[in-house]
């Protein structure tokens, strides 16, 4: 019988670490509030946001920045874009728009972030929220 140190073995952290890595690639809205969002209805949430943002090849930023590949992007990172100094200021501190993030913005982006450009009002309902960030995820490739 071996003898326990009280020390993690390698082979433990790197199944851990593993586990965790293939848990938060299979289910990118999962941890958000317990959802699963349907990548259909979400191409139907953002109709919301489309007058303001694009996605997709070819797209290019409008009023709002450029929305392709935004889900685990730093936040402030589209380099042709002009960031509001508060969003300059989070994306310095090390804001990532991960899937809980990205909801947490969107439930009420002038509570989230007092001072940003983004007018809209918000996206009230769980389920809209996951289902616009499993489309939004879909532009991640």
């Amino acid at each position: 019988m071996r003898e326990r140190t009280g020390m993690i073995s390698r082979q433990t952290l790197i199944f851990a670490l593993m586990g965790t890595l293939a848990t938060s690639l299979a289910v990118p809205v999962s941890a958000m509030e317990g959802l699963t969002g349907d990548v259909g209805a979400g191409e139907k949430v953002f109709r919301k946001c489309q007058a303001c943002h694009a996605i997709g090849p070819g797209a290019v930023s409008k009023t709002g920045p450029l929305l392709t590949g935004v889900v685990g992007r730093p936040a402030g990172s589209i380099a042709e874009y002009s960031y509001s100094s508060v969003m300059t200021k989070a994306a310095g501190e090390g804001l990532v728009w991960a899937p809980e993030k990205i909801s947490e913005f969107l439930t009420n982006p002038k509570a989230f972030l007092p001072g940003t450009k983004m007018a809209f009002a918000g996206i009230r309902k769980d389920q809209e929220r996951a289902d616009l960030i499993a489309y939004l995820s879909t532009f991640n490739q």
